[in-house]
């Protein structure tokens, strides 16, 4: 059985419920990710921003109550999706794939003993489809 860890990122950018709008949106930017969990201070995740999110807030701060509200005054914890699913690094990655196929999640925050240790997102699993489909390639014979 293949797991989640073996094919999870680590090394995973996160940010707290006080960081801001602002700092989502940088941090999103420089990095060139789509998903953010949102941890306290013990590591335990509480919330996930994805790209989606971020620009629905961005949309919703220039037009609450006709006030132009600065990016760098929203907090997190006002557009953070939560709870959030997430799932053990020891579970099947098959079983993983399922549940985002199944509930049309773009992720799934990895978490050891409540701390957060990695992600896998659906672009990690089309990795792994195309390294399935470049073996496939390398033992079929050639038609010419």
């Amino acid at each position: 059985m293949i797991t989640v860890q073996e094919i999870m990122s680590v090394g995973v950018r996160t940010l707290n419920p006080d960081n801001s709008l602002a700092d989502a949106m940088t941090l999103m930017t420089a990095n060139g990710i789509h998903h953010v969990p949102i941890i306290d201070q013990a590591g335990k995740v509480v919330g996930l921003v994805s790209h989606r999110d971020v620009l629905a807030a961005s949309d919703s701060s220039l037009h609450a109550d006709s006030i132009m509200r600065d990016p760098a005054d929203v907090k997190v914890e006002e557009f953070m999706t939560q709870p959030v699913m997430t799932v053990d690094g020891r579970a099947s990655l098959r079983e993983a794939a399922l549940f985002l196929q199944k509930h049309q999640y773009g992720c799934l925050p990895v978490v050891t003993d409540s701390r957060l240790t990695g992600i896998i997102t659906d672009s990690d699993y089309v990795g792994v489809a195309i390294d399935l489909l470049e073996q496939i390639e390398a033992t079929e014979p050639d038609d010419l």
